[in-house]
């Protein structure tokens, strides 16, 4: 029997599958560009197949075995996102620091 996800919820920062074999696992959103870049009602619309999640809108499919393997987004446009939304948070704990 494979492991599949049985349902998804999100917080501010990260993703929450939970497991058909009990486990929970939860991964932060700049694993997953179009994730992070999406909106909370965007993410929730997320569709559970028996190998893995889909969002249609996003044209993001994510595998549990991807999951618990630990691979994020491998693509090119994943990769360059990833980068992007990295640089941005930099720039925002930098101003943070910088009026503390």
């Amino acid at each position: 029997m494979s492991t599949s996800a049985k349902s998804v919820r999100f917080d501010d920062a990260s993703m929450w599958v939970e497991l058909s074999d009990g486990r929970t696992i939860g991964v932060p959103f700049a694993w997953f560009p179009r994730l992070l870049c999406a909106t909370p009602e965007q993410r929730e619309r997320v569709e559970i197949g028996r190998v893995g999640l889909h969002w249609e809108e996003l044209d993001e499919d994510i595998s549990i075995a991807g999951l618990l393997a630990g691979r994020g987004d491998r693509t090119r446009w994943g990769r360059r996102e990833r980068k992007r939304a990295e640089q941005e948070a930099s720039k925002a704990s930098g101003a943070g620091r910088r009026g503390a």
